[in-house]
């Protein structure tokens, strides 16, 4: 893999959360000049193009289930996790822009068609480890590391029928701090290494991230970076359906993912949950393109 290649693909989608608004975050990326950012640091951008929903009409809840919008996002993520699995066979790294958190059921099946003992660092406020039956909203956005890790209902478990099992104990989520019950307990049973907003205060994200690093490179052929925005404290990052305060600060964000690339363990990422809408003077937008410059090499000095 040539991480000096970069495959773009967009997924301009929102309706897995629960507010609308994230469905635009991938263009705004592009308009505030992302791909100009990585043409800097000597990386080459091949744009993917977008995934896009299907054009049938879409109601929101299909009978005999509260999720909302599941056939709409099953039909997408199945398409994108064709085209994510394209890229990375293609030996470029896959760098997904969404959308929502939901989008990761199919990013993350694409992926796990290449590689066959894929590690995951959830980047995220949220456990995202909901199903049908501990949710307490419907939302698919909740529920996509549940999905991977084969949890959840048939029409979204069934996206990863061609695609190697995760192994739980080579998922790391970091940044947490608003869990669900049902999301705790999982995690305990489940041996999900998780660190919360309690571990980055008492420890360090130095500390955090050497750790996870730790865990994520024995025993893998790639990992993957899911980063959603409302990691960041909602003053920092105020663009996001789901802000959540007390999250990671600017520089712990910017020193994580400078210690992601200097580790040359992570092999894809996808970035989440940028709100236009509710951004204040395209702050989170900005914050976003240099997040993910210091994930593919951009320092200081």
């Amino acid at each position: 893999m040539d991480r000096n290649l970069i495959s773009l693909l967009r997924v301009p989608y929102g309706k897995g959360g629960a507010r609308p608004g994230a469905e635009q975050g991938p263009d705004a990326l592009l308009e505030a000049g992302l791909v100009r950012h990585l043409s800097q640091l000597g990386l080459q951008t091949i744009d993917e193009g977008a995934v896009l929903p299907p054009s049938a009409q879409d109601s929101t809840q299909t009978s005999g289930t509260k999720l909302k919008h599941l056939e709409e996002i099953a039909a997408l993520n199945s398409e994108l996790a064709d085209r994510v699995a394209e890229a990375a066979a293609s030996g470029r790294f896959p760098l997904i822009l969404g959308g929502d958190h939901s989008i990761a059921i199919g990013t993350i099946a694409g992926l796990t068609r290449h590689y066959r003992n894929l590690g995951v660092i959830w980047f995220d406020a949220h456990g995202d480890l909901n199903t049908e039956d501990t949710s307490p909203s419907g939302n698919i956005h909740g529920m996509s590391l549940a999905v991977n890790l084969d949890q959840g209902h048939p029409l979204l478990t069934q996206i990863r029928r061609q695609s190697s099992r995760i192994d739980p104990a080579k998922v790391v989520i970091i940044g947490a701090r608003s869990l669900d019950e049902g999301e705790r307990a999982y995690i305990r049973q489940a041996g999900i290494t998780c660190f919360t907003m309690h571990d980055i205060d008492r420890k360090g994200m130095p500390y955090v991230m050497e750790q996870a690093l730790r865990i994520l490179g024995d025993g893998t052929d790639g990992v993957h970076l899911s980063f959603d925005i409302d990691s960041l404290d909602p003053a920092e990052a105020p663009g996001t359906g789901t802000p959540i305060p007390g999250g990671v600060s600017y520089r712990e964000a910017h020193l994580a993912l400078e210690m992601m690339y200097e580790s040359g363990l992570i092999t894809s990422a996808e970035f989440v949950e940028v709100s236009p809408p509710l951004d204040s003077q395209k702050r989170t937008v900005r914050l976003a393109i240099g997040l993910i410059g210091s994930l593919l090499g951009e320092q200081i000095l």
